[in-house]
């Protein structure tokens, strides 16, 4: 089942302080936005991301989102409920089979969750959350703090995001509501008679609120630094040019492989394959299998971010070293970091590219052929 995703990031989020709305705010080195979008974006199931936002923060939204595909924003209103509802007419063209409505502060979300989500659906919920149940006593209390008794906690469930639902469902519930806004999408979408279920949840999921949620939610979502390398080697052929970093360098000979031979590529998708421990690319895409013959690179390179972040993972930062005396890549290599950085959906100054020579030794002092190193470092919570 294909979805599409509404992040809900319009609010004014001032109770977390600081300078700009908290889902603008550094966190895990980038913004509580990224974080969440990223999250979404690694999922296959998931195709366009919509964005809630408040116009007024468009410039920090497009920059928090840089590099990140399939993004499309809208404006919120003047409720969460209203926001929620404008972004679904904006959806409502593209008609997706389920959507999920997700909070841009709950940053920790991971991919066993979607798991859990959408397999409630197939199963014939019309909606779906994940959920934590209450583990401390409730007490009900007057305003200024004294007990009047207990509350009972069993089967109470502190419920998160994203809320997953069937969109025409949803959609005809938001399109049917009067009144005051609604607690949350689950509440409108009971109201409306849906079936809606809660799946187990993650305290990763926590909802950056005040302060002090930035230091929790880090401690729960710490992370092990893991460093992978990658080298490949393609020798020269017939052809006209080179295909380094996705970007063609015209050159007076070409490069020899199954694909597109993509030697930086190449050893970039090894090294991303390295630090996770899972295996080479020559396991994902066997050079003898018919289907990855001339293949863009663009291809490897992306499955095997898409494993990382399936491990919960994410890639800090890149380095790739072209080998050889021909092609001069520096005038390229500003292209070459920019596809990079889009592919990976990884900020520019993350991403190193750049070349040497041996010295006229070697088969590449020779030139007949090239070679490429590349180390990647992944964050794996």
């Amino acid at each position: 089942m294909q979805a599409a995703a509404l992040i809900m990031a319009a609010g004014g989020g001032t109770r977390a302080g600081g300078d700009l709305p908290k889902q603008y705010q550094a966190f895990d080195g980038a913004t509580l936005l990224r974080r969440s979008a990223e999250a979404l974006r690694a999922d296959r199931r998931v195709g366009t991301i919509l964005v809630a936002i408040d116009p007024a923060y468009r410039q920090e939204a497009e920059a928090a989102l840089a590099g990140v595909a399939s993004i499309a924003f809208a404006a919120g209103a003047g409720s969460r409920t209203e926001s929620v509802a404008a972004g679904l007419e904006a959806l409502a063209g593209s008609a997706p089979e389920l959507v999920l409505i997700h909070d841009a502060a709950r940053p920790g979300l991971a991919a066993p969750v979607l798991d859990r989500l959408f397999e409630a659906l197939a199963k014939g919920a019309d909606g779906a959350a994940p959920g934590l149940p209450m583990t401390d006593a409730l007490k009900r209390c007057d305003p200024q703090g004294a007990i009047l008794g207990a509350a009972p906690r069993e089967r109470v469930m502190r419920v998160q995001t994203p809320q997953a639902f069937r969109f025409q469902a949803i959609l005809a519930a938001y399109r049917a509501h009067q009144g005051p806004p609604a607690d949350d999408d689950l509440a409108l979408a009971a109201s409306a008679g849906m079936r809606t279920v809660v799946v187990a949840g993650d305290h990763r999921l926590l909802k950056v609120t005040h302060p002090d949620d930035f230091a929790v939610l880090e401690a729960l979502m710490r992370s092990t630094i893991r460093v992978g390398s990658g080298f490949d080697v393609h020798r020269f052929g017939a052809g006209t040019q080179v295909t380094l970093c996705g970007v063609k360098v015209p050159l007076d000979r070409g490069l020899v492989g199954h694909s597109d031979a993509d030697v930086a590529w190449h050893a970039l998708t090894d090294a991303l394959l390295g630090a996770i421990a899972a295996g080479d690319i020559g396991d994902h895409f066997p050079p003898t299998d018919p289907r990855w013959k001339g293949a863009d690179s663009a291809v490897f390179l992306r499955h095997a971010a898409e494993l990382v972040a399936a491990r919960g993972g994410r890639v800090v930062n890149v380095d790739v070293t072209v080998i050889g005396e021909k092609p001069k890549v520096k005038p390229y290599r500003a292209a070459m970091r920019q596809a990079t950085a889009a592919l990976l959906g990884l900020p520019l100054e993350t991403v190193s590219v750049k070349a040497t020579t041996t010295e006229r030794l070697g088969f590449t002092g020779r030139e007949e052929g090239l070679a490429a190193q590349a180390l990647a470092s992944v964050a794996l919570r």
